[in-house]
This record gives structure tokens, sequence and C-alpha cells, in this order.
């Protein structure tokens, strides 16, 4: 299994519940094809820097992840088939890093 972080932007437009859903689905997604998830934090709604899909902000997701490295692709793909999310990216790591991280501890 290969180490990874990913943050998951979603639609700022989702209802709480809506987003529940999301957040859901994509667990699911990763529990099927046989990945774990180590931590996840909510980053809550920010701002964006520019625009994406006309959206000036959006929801963000951070996960910790341990999956195959090959099962990558087939996220990314059910991912873009899914309009709510708007952005996402996946950075393959050594070692997980200790929660909150830097973002929530700036914040507080």
């Amino acid at each position: 299994m290969n180490k990874f972080e990913a943050v998951i932007m979603l639609s700022p437009d989702l209802s709480s519940e809506n987003l529940k859903k999301q957040e859901e689905s994509f667990k699911k997604l990763l529990i099927g094809l046989s990945g774990s998830i180590f931590s996840e934090e909510d980053w809550g709604l920010r701002d964006l820097n520019y625009k994406i899909n006309n959206f000036n902000k959006a929801f963000y997701k951070f996960y910790q992840l341990e999956i195959e490295g090959d099962k990558i692709q087939n996220i990314k793909n059910n991912i873009n088939q899914n309009e709510q999310i708007i952005r996402h990216l996946f950075v393959k790591v050594r070692n997980h890093e200790k929660l909150p991280t830097k973002i929530l501890k700036e914040e507080k």
C-alpha cells in the first residue's frame, strides 16, 4: 500500500446534507478499491484565489489515504465524472503528517 494525501474541493452550492453524501461517496469509492482513510480534516468553505467553474469559494476536504498506486487513476476518473467536485489533488507521500495540518493550525 502506498500513502497519499488528497485535497478535494467541492461546489459551494452544496447543502450540508449533499456535502455529507459526497464525502460518503468518496469514502465508499476508496474502500471499494481496497483503500483506507488514515485520517481526514474538514477545512470548510474557503475563498479561491481565482474562479473555478464560476465559483469564488469551495468546500475543502483533506484526506490521508493508503491505497495501491495503480488505483489512484480509477479514483481520478470517478471524480472527473462528478460535477460537484470542482478540483482535486493527490500527492504520494513517504509518511503522513501529524494532524492538524498547518492550514488548521494557522487559523487558530
